[in-house]
């Protein structure tokens, strides 16, 4: 993919047009303006604001909640041939408090889960729609979203 195409996937998160984040299986990333420096929001229990942003190439998320997150996450993307680009997460975080039993136990999983998703989307946009195929949950994280639906 085109380093043009890959960094309007970052471009669009949270916006109609937003074809990274799968928002069909996870919660929606909402905030509340534009993607813009500033903007807060997040999705589902993790709140975070964009701490930087460089359109077409990277956006950061500075953690505001669960309470015990301290870091940031987020996305970019670099060309590594002509024509041919890398999409990027970046995760930078370190746990304290209640948040060292429930980042191994339940969000590391959700997680890893939900990125493997986003970039499945990244990949399904670069391709053909009949090449698009979604990799299964693993046992833990079907489990994690099954006790999910019932905690709400």
């Amino acid at each position: 993919m085109p380093l043009t195409a890959a960094g309007e996937l970052i471009d669009k998160l949270a916006s109609r047009d937003d074809v990274l984040w799968p928002r069909d299986a996870w919660p929606a990333m909402k905030f509340d303006r534009p993607l813009g420096v500033g903007a807060r929001g997040g999705h589902g229990p993790v709140r975070y604001f964009v701490e930087a942003y460089e359109p077409g190439q990277s956006i950061r998320f500075r953690f505001s909640a669960p309470r015990g997150f301290v870091g940031m996450h987020g996305f970019d993307v670099v060309e590594v041939a002509p024509g041919v680009s890398r999409l990027r997460h970046v995760l930078e975080m370190r746990v304290e408090g209640v948040a060292r039993i429930s980042w191994p136990l339940a969000f590391r999983w959700l997680h890893d889960a939900l990125i493997e998703d986003a970039l499945d989307c990244a990949e399904a946009h670069s391709q053909s729609p009949t090449d698009k195929q979604r990799q299964s949950w693993s046992r833990p994280v079907r489990v994690l979203r099954w006790a999910a639906r019932y905690l709400r």
